[in-house]
């Protein structure tokens, strides 16, 4: 009996979907909760997962094809159904054999020559599909033989869509002059989306401070090792820093971690905090919720899964929802200064950039000291450029004095 793969339910915010990556073929063998296709939305890449042991008997829906909650996507046949294909385009010699020889994957243990293993091992053949015709349920050359000629007979998997996501930009060799047209992902037209929002919407202006890092990294470089065995291997960063400083700061001045709903202003009793994470499908910010509640290995470990979960494209919408201030670190790729968008409905945005040796003049003596430039750009509607600056003013002095975090001073 065919059971239908659906696409799954979509939260609220999101309207549909991308069939982004199918990753069987019609009369692939399918296992209970294999991955079967990735579904891409605006925000994560949502995974469909196999509900039981059978074989992909259709595709509905193809790559690049859009699809809404619960829309039918394939259908999963018996897993039975995987013999008949093979058996009809193998030779007929093999044919006529074939009845005699039970099929390995339900053996406990697979009994495999030296030389078939090399060869399905050559060919790409999942040693454990193929019919075994040898002595004790061994597994011959000729078995493995018969299981490529199968598959090269094998009714070949629908065309992918001209609409399928780009992977990557295109590499042109010198002295090309061709063009090459590809759609945008769903997320990287979602960003641009709310980009031009932010920037019509808003009121934005950004103030620019610099912070004098000695203290933070001293702090770092002398308990790192100690923060690492601690917190059962995780690494003690800068992030935690700014992190638990605009926590604070942020607590002193509630208008920077407020929003805009229509005529009203929503001032929100948690700092709920967005750390922007570069991913192979572009910048994603999952949220860091009640910041205010963790310690500086919570955080740390916060992110570090987080940066996992992107590389992987595992973060789930829940994730990536939500958030009353964000922070993104431009100084991970180089960025001297920027000037960074507000996320709306947030109504600022922190930007933190590279740490350079630049010489200060500290009590009348002009010292080496490792500098960042700071950024907050922020939403001129709500908050003033007195609570800007002084927002900014306090993370500075919150980081180069690192104890008054500790002393809430």
């Amino acid at each position: 009996m065919a059971i239908d793969i659906k696409a799954p339910q979509f939260p609220e915010s999101v309207a549909d979907g991308t069939v982004a990556t199918w990753h069987k073929k019609p009369g692939d063998a399918v296992k209970r909760d294999d991955l079967i296709v990735d579904i891409e939305t605006d925000k994560v890449v949502m995974e469909v997962l196999a509900e039981a042991d059978g074989v992909l008997a259709e595709i509905v829906k193809n790559e690049g094809d859009t699809v809404l909650s619960g829309e039918l996507l394939g259908k999963l046949g018996d897993a039975g159904a995987a013999a008949a294909p093979a058996a009809a385009a193998a030779p007929a010699a093999t044919a006529a054999a074939a009845p005699a020889a039970a099929p390995a994957a339900g053996k406990e243990e697979l009994i495999l020559a030296p030389a078939a293993r090399k060869l399905a091992e050559e060919n790409g053949i999942d040693v454990n599909t193929i019919a075994a015709s040898g002595k004790g349920g061994r597994v011959t050359k000729e078995d493995v033989v018969a299981a490529i000629e199968a598959k090269k007979n094998a009714p070949a998997a629908p065309a992918k869509a001209a609409a399928a996501p780009a992977a990557a930009a295109p590499v042109f060799a010198a002295g090309d002059r061709v063009e090459k047209r590809v759609p945008m992902t769903r997320l990287r037209a979602k960003v641009a989306e709310r980009l031009v929002e932010a920037q019509s919407t808003m009121a934005m202006l950004t103030t620019f401070n610099e912070v004098d890092m000695t203290e933070v990294m001293a702090l770092r470089s002398k308990y790192k090792d100690l923060f690492e065995k601690t917190h059962n291997g995780v690494r003690l960063g800068f992030m935690s820093f700014f992190v638990k400083a605009s926590v604070e700061a942020l607590k002193r001045f509630p208008a920077v971690n407020a929003s805009i709903d229509g005529t009203d202003i929503v001032y929100h009793g948690y700092q709920d905090i967005g750390v922007a994470v570069s991913s192979d499908r572009g910048l994603v910010v999952p949220v860091l919720r009640n910041a205010e509640l963790m310690n500086l290995a919570e955080v740390e470990g916060g992110i570090a899964t987080f940066g996992k979960k992107a590389k992987e494209g595992k973060l789930s919408i829940d994730e990536m929802t939500g958030g009353t201030f964000t922070i993104t670190n431009g100084g991970t790729f180089g960025s001297m200064m920027s000037t960074p968008i507000v996320n709306p409905p947030q109504a600022a945005i922190l930007g933190m950039h590279n740490i350079i040796q630049r010489p200060m003049a500290i009590n009348g003596q002009v010292v080496i000291r490792p500098m960042m430039y700071l950024a907050l750009s922020y939403d001129h509607r709500l908050i003033d450029g007195k609570e800007a600056v002084s927002f900014l003013v306090t993370i500075k002095n919150l980081l180069e004095d690192p104890a008054r975090l500790l002393l809430d001073i």
